[in-house]
């Protein structure tokens, strides 16, 4: 790409990332970044304010989550970095392709202290722990490099975020010469060697086993193959539910949190694990007892021998691996019982609930009933969305959204944003508890804004309850999680939404349905405590 002369570094940016496809960015515009907005105003990128560079953040994540495609927030430096960094370590850690583009300041006082406005002592050294690489663009040549070697991240390794900072006195300078988009690199490919020995393996295993996460989202179609030519009990990390779909006879959906799926997996004699970690965040146990020898397929080398070392480790794209043993591990004799043993410990399952998780279950029986199959369900951290992970059915990946890795709450409704705006003929939900809601609430009014058809479903226990439970469990007197509530309804309003409190189930489909059709957001609340759900 030839840039013009007369256009600053800050303008060629913003026409170097619509070179790679970026069609939407997240933001709050700020002093700092002025050159970065003229040159929104040369593009066709449409800039989405955020209420906070938080919620910017969260909203290029949930754009990344949902399509597939890089997610961008371009927020000032100093604060602007600082806010949006709580969003970019759940990208970081779900693997999620984010770009947190910032300015930072003047490059002749950066590490001098000066007290420049939003100075930072190392706005790079600030985010480089929660990204794959974080740098600052010193001269006008540097930052077509950046902007390549960041795409390349996205493209061809474990697609974690990525921070380029452009000092402002940098932005502001001319831009001409010859800022090229690269191409991109693909994802490495495994040797047949590998191949091989994985198909050796599985071929003489017992009681074979497959774990997928969510690095392995577009291999559902092999992985469903092997699973059934093994007859192979699967079970998905919250990231990888839905890639093989949950109501088949061999999915144990995202249950690996269940004791029951904890002891069936010590029965495994060989576990095939594809894009997963493994991560005492899906199963809450710091370590599962795998007495399995272990296939791992992943972009990331440090995962091959962590926790669970691999007996067969393969670095390479989840598709490319698991289509290749499919096509080499020809016909085997499928383990028969495998598909009675599943439903038995799905009818355990739903016979040893808690009282809360009946309540749950009830609630999202009538959600899964009153939505659309293709729906996209964006949830935040809470009780609803942690049962949900083994009690909502889904049928394909990235359906179903639960930001285990970080935990950080507050994700749900601007996540649900960023996804709706990625996929705008897809219905999204968001599901959100009373306390995580109340992080970014401000996001409806960014939501109102747009006009969405968004349904949030506000999962009201009026506390911050999980914590209260652990509390109660350790005999450790309350304190902290029982603060009062805003008037919900009145303040979803305020915020120039539809909002409405059910009370019974068929009020909660009728909501769920007119919300999707909606001209704006709706925030639905529902009451833990109703005798709808406790009869």
């Amino acid at each position: 790409m030839n840039i013009d002369i007369d256009l600053t570094v800050g303008e060629a940016t913003i026409k170097l990332l619509e070179q790679y496809g970026v069609d939407t960015l997240f933001g709050i515009p700020g002093v700092h970044t002025l050159d970065f907005c003229k040159g929104l105003n040369l593009s066709s990128i449409r800039h989405v304010q955020a209420r906070n560079e938080q919620g910017a953040g969260f909203m290029a994540d949930g754009y990344a989550r949902a399509s597939g495609k890089p997610g961008v927030a371009l927020v000032i430096s100093g604060p602007g970095v600082t806010n949006a960094l709580t969003a970019i370590g759940q990208a970081y850690a779900d693997s999620i392709p984010v770009l947190l583009l910032s300015s930072d300041a003047a490059s002749y006082t950066l590490g001098k202290g000066w007290g420049c406005l939003h100075e930072v002592p190392s706005l790079t050294g600030t985010t480089a722990p929660l990204t794959a690489f974080s740098a600052t663009a010193m001269s006008p040549q540097e930052v077509p490099g950046l902007i390549a070697r960041a795409f390349s991240v996205f493209a061809g390794e474990r697609p974690r975020p990525v921070h380029i900072a452009i000092p402002i006195d940098v932005l502001a300078l001319p831009a001409a010469g010859d800022w090229d988009v690269i191409e991109l690199p693909s994802r490495p490919a495994p040797t047949a060697q590998k191949i091989e020995r994985a198909c050796d393996l599985l071929r003489g295993a017992r009681q074979p086993m497959i774990c997928v996460g969510g690095g392995a989202w577009l291999a559902g179609e092999a992985i469903t193959g092997i699973a059934e030519k093994l007859g192979a009990a699967v079970i998905a990390s919250s990231a990888g539910k839905g890639i093989v779909d949950d109501s088949h006879p061999l999915s144990l959906s995202a249950a690996s949190a269940r004791a029951e799926v904890q002891q069936y997996l010590k029965n495994a004699d060989v576990v095939l694990a594809v894009g997963t970690e493994l991560s005492e965040v899906d199963s809450f146990v710091e370590t599962l007892e795998i007495n399995a020898k272990i296939i791992r397929i992943d972009l990331d080398p440090h995962k091959m021998n962590d926790l669970y070392p691999a007996e067969v480790a393969i670095i390479g794209g989840a598709k490319t691996t698991t289509e290749a043993i499919a096509s080499r591990l020809g016909e085997a004799d499928a383990r028969a019982e495998t598909a009675t043993e599943v439903a038995a410990i799905r009818n355990d399952i739903s016979h040893r609930l808690s009282a809360s998780e009946q309540r749950h279950c009830k609630t999202l029986a009538v959600l899964r009933a009153a939505l659309p199959a293709d729906t996209i369900v964006m949830g935040d951290i809470c009780q609803l969305v942690y049962t949900g992970a083994f009690a909502f059915n889904v049928a394909a990946p990235k359906l179903w959204h639960y930001p285990a890795g970080y935990c950080t709450l507050g994700c749900g409704l601007p996540d649900a944003i960023g996804a709706k705006l990625a996929l705008p003929d897809r219905p999204v939900i968001a599901i959100a508890g009373d306390g995580g809601f109340m992080f970014t609430l401000q996001e409806l009014v960014t939501a109102a804004e747009l006009k969405l058809p968004l349904p949030l479903i506000l999962w009201n226990n009026d506390g911050l309850k999980q914590i209260q439970d652990d509390m109660k469990l350790r005999q450790i007197e309350l304190v902290g999680v029982t603060g009062i509530n805003p008037d919900f309804i009145g303040l979803a309003q305020s915020c120039r939404c539809h909002a409405l409190r059910i009370d019974n189930a068929q009020d909660l489909t009728d909501a769920v349905t007119a919300a999707l059709k909606a001209d704006r957001p709706t925030l639905i609340e529902v009451n833990e405590w109703d005798p709808w759900l406790n009869g």
